[in-house]
């Protein structure tokens, strides 16, 4: 007699994948409203910890419209990336500037040399240029309550104050940048206020949009990539709201890299002028030129590069030296002592470095680790790929630094979206907590350190579990993009649906 066997029960019915495009819709749609939510938040000074939280969301959003981004057909791709980033932009436009008053700076300049005036001459707050003050820029009266107002000295019994951050001290924001201000105060109508930059600043991020993609689509590469920065939080809120003039010097490098990585010297040559152009905009686009110069074993190709970057930069400042009276170089030695990168016992500069070495020490040690970081590249990396050499210097150049100010990290989104190593976003999260929670917390360096640390950690934790699947993976090697010391990014494994 055999024994009773158990019933077997019937397979489960499968589950089919949810559809791609729907849902990446549908995070999008609520990246997009969150987004809209936040900017209208104005809580910088009174909410700051709130202000954070929903910039957060607004990341873990950004995460998962990323990840079915992954599980769309190709030939959807394009389209709604493009819808996407179209939406997400607009998010920026529905306020004024939240989070930072640089922008104000940007339009007194415009107006400045709008009416023949060098901007380099004068501070705000001195009375020369008195006649251009309007009560937009320079408001009086109640509409000085608030701290993001500076007094304006010598107003008699009203109180008079300007919206302009440090209204005592001389612009420092090179030619480049100028010439931009110039030019949107000539198209601007009269009394358009702030909402000109911000248009002009959304259009600039659209455009470093369709040059990624372009650069993307040239290299054979996967167009998702361009999501990294099209739809990432810190675009519309640090491009588009608050106007930063970051976002010109990003385009500009992100073409001029693409140049580089063009055969030939006359591309080289043009990408190395493009680049001049950026570093003349910001001067912080001066970090990708370890980059440009990756696997560089000809003094020839070298020079191709630096010589039409130098002469564009110093040629640029030309036209305001002479027309200028006083410094070109405006607030840039108050604005280095100011944050404390000469004395980093001053502020929450070198917060990581200072975990583990004295005060005295953090400089030194800085300067040589980016100069190994930068040999490393120039030596070692991938002349076709010079924006992932780039990325390696920007970003321990930001692990290292610390800085303060979120919108910097501009840059090292637009170069994540031309490499692929998302992991590297995590510093751009950890300037924005740091400056988000500032008022709250103050700039201390344990914030900072606790910030970029997390995002070290995960930089690390990734670049190891990479090297593990990369030797792990039948007929391990480096391929070609990847020689000469770069790391394939993880989405070189997407396959296309």
């Amino acid at each position: 007699m055999k024994p009773p066997t158990a019933p077997t029960l019937p397979p489960l019915p499968a589950v089919p994948p949810l559809p791609a495009v729907p849902t990446a819709v549908a995070a999008l749609a609520a990246l997009t409203a969150a987004l809209v939510l936040t900017v209208h938040h104005d809580g910088y000074f009174t909410d700051a910890a709130g202000l954070f939280l929903r910039y957060a969301a607004c990341w873990v959003l950004f995460a998962l419209a990323l990840l079915a981004l992954r599980r769309v057909p190709t030939d959807r791709v394009v389209p709604l990336l493009l819808a996407g980033t179209l939406a997400v932009t607009a998010t920026g436009l529905v306020a004024p500037p939240r989070t930072s008053t640089d922008s104000y700076r940007y339009a007194w300049d415009g107006r400045v040399q709008s009416a023949g005036i060098s901007p380099y001459d004068h501070a705000p707050q001195d009375p020369a240029p008195a006649r251009l003050r309007d009560p937009w820029l320079f408001p009086t009266g109640a509409a000085c309550a608030g701290p993001d107002r500076a007094p304006i000295p010598g107003g008699g019994p009203v109180p008079h104050c300007t919206r302009i951050n440090r209204p005592a001290v001389h612009t420092i924001y090179p030619p480049v940048a100028e010439a931009y201000f110039l030019a949107v105060d000539q198209l601007s109508p009269h009394g358009a206020r702030h909402k000109p930059l911000q248009i002009g600043a959304g259009l600039l991020s659209l455009g470093v949009s369709g040059a990624l993609l372009l650069i993307l689509r040239r290299r054979g590469q996967d167009l998702r990539r361009a999501a990294y920065w099209a739809w990432c939080p810190a675009v519309p809120i640090e491009a588009v709201n608050n106007a930063h003039v970051d976002v010109l010097g990003v385009l500009l490098a992100v073409t001029g890299l693409g140049l580089v990585a063009e055969r030939g010297l006359r591309r080289r040559a043009a990408g190395g002028l493009v680049l001049g152009a950026a570093v003349a905009t910001k001067l912080m686009p001066a970090v990708v030129l370890p980059g440009a110069l990756s696997g560089v074993r000809r003094i020839r190709d070298a020079a191709a590069v630096l010589v039409p970057a130098a002469a564009f930069t110093l040629l640029s400042y030309l036209p305001y030296v002479l027309l200028s009276h006083d410094s070109v170089l405006g607030y840039l030695g108050g604005y280095v002592d100011e944050e404390g990168y000469d004395d980093p016992s001053a502020g929450s500069r070198y917060a990581l470095l200072r975990l583990a070495l004295p005060d005295s020490w953090t400089l030194p040690v800085l300067l040589a680790a980016m100069t190994g970081v930068s040999l490393y590249v120039m030596l070692r990396g991938d002349p076709g790929r010079p924006w992932s050499g780039a990325l390696l210097v920007t970003g321990w150049a930001f692990a290292l630094l610390t800085p303060g100010y979120s919108w910097y990290a501009l840059l090292l989104i637009a170069l994540v979206a031309l490499d692929g190593r998302w992991e590297w976003l995590g510093l751009a999260l950890a300037g924005a907590a740091v400056y988000l929670l500032a008022p709250a917390f103050g700039h201390r360096p344990a914030l900072s350190a606790t910030a970029y640390g997390a995002a070290a950690l995960v930089i690390v934790v990734a670049a190891v579990l990479r090297r593990r699947w990369e030797t792990g993976r039948p007929g391990a090697g480096p391929r070609p993009e990847t020689a000469g010391g770069g790391q394939r990014p993880f989405d070189d494994r997407i396959r296309n649906s």
